[in-house]
Parts: C-alpha cells; structure tokens; sequence
C-alpha cells in the first residue's frame, strides 16, 4: 500500500505548536535588548585647558575654571560651596550637600567628600577674595560681583554665560564636564588606581567610574603595562 497523499481541507484551520498548552492565549517574551556602543567622553587637550584657564579676565572666573579643571568637581558642587568648605590652612575641600541652596545648586552626593587641592589652586583662591570679593558679606564662595544683587550665590545660567565668553574668546568648544572627564583621563592615564580616581570624582563606586573611562585607547594600555612591569620598556631589535 502507498501513501496516499490528501489535500488539506480548508475549513480546517492550522493551528500552532503547542496548542494545546498554550490554549490558544499569546505567550509573552521579552523584546530583545540591543547593546548600545558607550561614546567615549570628549575630553580636551592639555594646551585647550590652559587657554580656557588662562581666557577669563575676572580672577573669580578664572578660580572657578581652575577648581573645575583640578578637581573634577561638577559646577554644582562647586556653586553649593561655602568659604567654610574651602580650607586653605590644609590645602582642601569639601563639598556638602544641601538643600537649602538658593541658587538650585546640587552636589548629587549623599554624604559630604574630601577632596585635597594644590597650592597653586589655593593662591587663585585668595587673589579672587582680595581682588574682588572684598568686603561681600555673602558664606557663598561665588557671588554676582558685576550683575544682578551683588552678593547673591552666582546661578547655573550665569556660568554658562561665562562659558560663552570663553568659548568667544578661545575658539574652543568646550562645556564645563569635558573639564571633569579631562581630569579624570589625565589621573588613569598617569597610573592613579580607579578606586582614588572613583573618590576624587565623589562616584559612589568605582565601578561607575570603570564604566564611563573605559575608552582609554591601545597606547594607554601599553603604558599601564610598562608602569607596572609587566613589559619592558626597552625596545628590542633585530
């Protein structure tokens, strides 16, 4: 006997695998995530960075530029300090968070940091309160000296004015967090451990920090070898 080959009838609907299971109702799956490629932080130059520090004409701008480029601060935290923060004697500071800033200034931290600075940082500090803060009588470390109510915690769109100045002014196009993504690569790049660079940035973890500066490129990587011996620096040749 042969197989006998039958037409499917058409009033008879097919039904789908595993019908019987699923009754009939829609099986839920989950979409399908793409992995999205990180974009590198954009960072500048070390010429770029003394043009911006060396661009403003006005000592509180150039102090905020500086306390941006050498600490990585983020503009935030650093229009929320207070003269308190900034301890000169010891060469630090601190930066707080509050609530109660009335500019709208966020630190985005839980817990107030620690962070050292340099001499040189401090001196820009103390030309700017003999230079121009005077006799304010303001806890803000940056003030309106020049518009608005004098004394008043200078705000975010009053930076970002000066920032259009010194963009004018130095042909370079740069923002404030390229200053704090510039800082943390030169501090990787010169052999600091992540987890100092992860405090020196206030993240809560050095993971986060791992995650944003993994675009160090092949150069960087061979330097980190030599750095901790695992390659020898000699060149051999043939």
């Amino acid at each position: 006997m042969g197989w006998v080959r039958g037409r499917p009838s058409a009033r008879v609907p097919k039904k789908p695998f595993l019908h019987h299971v699923t009754k009939g109702q829609p099986i839920p799956t989950r979409p399908i995530k793409l992995r999205v490629p990180t974009r590198a932080p954009r960072t500048l130059t070390a010429a770029e960075v003394v043009a911006v520090l060396a661009a403003p004409g006005r000592a509180r701008d150039r102090f905020l530029l500086a306390l941006l480029a050498e600490t990585g601060m983020r503009v935030g935290q650093a229009l929320g300090l207070r003269h308190a923060d900034f301890v000169s004697r010891n060469k630090l500071v601190r930066i707080v968070p509050r609530a109660d800033n009335v500019n709208g200034a966020r630190a985005k931290l839980r817990s107030p940091a620690t962070i050292p600075v340099t001499a040189g940082l401090v001196r820009c500090y103390s030309d700017y309160m003999h230079a121009e803060y005077g006799d304010v009588d303001s806890d803000y470390v940056f003030v309106n000296l020049w518009a608005g109510r004098v004394g008043a915690p200078m705000t975010y769109a009053a930076v970002h004015e000066m920032v259009s100045r010194v963009r004018a002014r130095t042909g370079i196009d740069f923002t404030l967090h390229m200053l704090r993504h510039t800082h943390a690569t030169e501090l990787i790049r010169s052999g600091v451990a992540i987890e100092v660079v992860a405090r020196l940035l206030t993240h809560s973890s050095s993971t986060t920090t791992s995650q944003i500066y993994v675009h160090l490129d092949v150069d960087d990587v061979r330097a980190a070898l030599q750095r901790a011996g695992v390659w020898d620096e000699t060149v051999v040749t043939s």
